[in-house]
């Protein structure tokens, strides 16, 4: 094999190596995103069940509508914080603590938006605290066991 040969060959090799990583970091950036907004989505469905508010089918533009300022915050501020970071993807206590500071970021935002689009008016503290909470532990149910899963298949 000529040397040029080899350098073809090597580069062919390192092209399909990074495809397969681009791959595998747009797929656990595509199932974090989606588990994130069901996240949400779940918050608001439970939510307004909670209240006696119209739920099932006919409720999914309702549901749609009240969970849209926190997803829309989330995915405005967490990115900055670095929650769709491949390296978190499997370290469960990394994901748990960026998880958590991202929410806490974003949560203001959320409420600002909720107040200006939905509510026209300052959301009650119990409702800020309630979202705040209530949507942390949405979020560190899904993505920590997503991570602990994801460590457990890299060691073994």
């Amino acid at each position: 094999m000529t040397a040029t040969e080899e350098t073809n060959n090597v580069a062919s090799t390192e092209k399909t190596s990074n495809t397969g990583k681009e791959r595998s970091t747009s797929r656990h950036i595509i199932v974090l995103a989606s588990g994130d907004l069901l996240a949400f989505l779940a918050f608001s469905a439970i939510g307004r069940g909670s209240h006696g508010e119209a739920t099932g089918l006919a409720a999914i533009p309702a549901v749609i509508v009240t969970a849209a300022p926190f997803a829309i915050a989330w995915f405005l501020v967490s990115p900055f914080i670095g929650v769709y970071r491949k390296e978190l993807v499997a370290n469960p206590r990394k994901m748990a603590r960026r998880t958590f500071i991202a929410w806490m970021l974003s949560w203001p935002v959320a409420m600002a938006m909720r107040g200006i689009f939905v509510d026209h008016a300052v959301p009650p503290f119990t409702f800020a605290l309630i979202a705040l909470f209530v949507n942390a532990a949405f979020l560190l149910l899904w993505r920590w066991p997503y991570a602990l899963n994801h460590s457990m298949k890299k060691r073994g």
